[in-house]
């Protein structure tokens, strides 16, 4: 629920304080992979695709989408290194924007995010087949042929604001479905992506109506903290172990769980708004967290120049919300939860 208005002038600086005020820590605290030996690819540069003498769906699991959120590709690293290979189908590592990554520096980690624009708002044909040209856009050209072979794919991500892991499972059913089989982490949520343009699991095979193909993205935590690799690598491990593509009984994948299962199962919800930014004074009236939960509808919960944003139900989740947000850019996702 959105609405203009007179601002209370201390609302207005409560806004502005946060905006400036609450950025969280840069503290690298895992180690950035050393994919040296693996930039070559034997599939396509910054991709190794192995596939079993069993046939079995094609699966991808996908790190680097965004050059400095590393956890994931500490977990491709590890498979590789280990010599994991699939029991039936096909498995394919990926190592999406490795260029990004190639400028990562632990005392400015947040600057490799992307070359010249994000990889994963780019993967509309109109965009894939257009005469723009970047970094990212060629690199996302490079892999479109691999994706559209890819059954199920698994795309790695981590977070900069504080928030609780989940799934972003966009609009399909068959997506919902299998991220709440995977189960891990507990929480799924079926949006419309962004504003700006689309994402990787948006991309039209894994989406078309009547399809089989699907594709999940999975939240697993803070940027660069040990317990998203470990988030990670479970989430992974179990989606390969769901589809058959690994033995259930792989040395390679038999680490320990990153995190009990949810009491009750995992929940699904539903995003009803998508909150993005219309102007550079964009503020929250106070640090939320991603997984808050708002009980009232109504509660004033940010202000966008001078248009308040409101809760639009009450039990409203709070999806992913970014303090700091350019205009254009998807400040926040409002959500319901679904019955079980």
């Amino acid at each position: 629920m959105t609405g203009p208005g007179t601002l209370c002038p201390g609302l207005a600086a409560i806004a502005a304080g946060v905006a400036l005020d609450k950025a969280p820590p840069i503290e690298v605290r895992i180690r950035p992979p050393d994919l040296r030996p693996f930039l070559e690819g034997n599939a396509l540069p910054g991709v190794w695709s192995f596939a079993a003498a069993a046939p079995g769906p094609h699966v991808a699991v996908v790190a680097l989408t965004h050059g400095n959120e590393i956890a994931g590709a500490l977990v491709l690293e590890r498979w590789l290194r280990a010599g994991l290979r699939p029991a039936r189908g096909r498995l394919s590592l990926v190592f999406a924007n490795i260029a990004a990554f190639g400028r990562f520096d632990p005392a400015d980690p947040t600057a490799s995010r992307f070359v010249e624009e994000d990889l994963n708002r780019l993967w509309d044909t109109e965009t894939l087949e257009g005469g723009r040209r970047s970094c990212e856009l060629r690199r996302a050209r490079v892999l479109r042929p691999l994706f559209d072979t890819v059954d199920v794919l698994l795309d790695l991500h981590s977070l900069l604001w504080p928030s609780d892991p989940l799934f972003l499972a966009g609009r399909t059913e068959r997506a919902r479905q299998l991220a709440l089989a995977i189960g891990l982490p507990p929480l799924v949520v079926a949006d419309d992506g962004h504003a700006c343009g689309k994402r990787l699991i948006d991309y039209a095979p894994f989406i078309e109506r009547g399809g089989t193909r699907t594709a999940v993205l999975v939240e697993a935590g803070a940027h660069w903290e040990e317990g998203t690799v470990a988030t990670m690598e479970a989430c992974a491990a179990r989606l390969l172990r769901l589809t058959g593509v690994a033995d259930p009984e792989d040395p390679v994948l038999a680490r320990p769980a990153a995190a009990p299962d949810a009491a009750g199962g995992p929940r699904l919800a539903r995003v009803t708004q998508t909150v993005t930014a219309r102007s550079s004074a964009f503020a929250f009236l106070r640090p939320f967290r991603g997984g808050e939960v708002v009980p009232r509808r109504g509660t004033l919960i940010a202000l966008d120049g001078e248009t308040e944003i409101r809760t639009p139900h009450d039990d409203c989740l709070l999806v992913m919300p970014c303090l700091r947000v350019m205009p254009g850019h998807t400040a926040v996702r409002l959500a319901r939860f679904l019955p079980r």
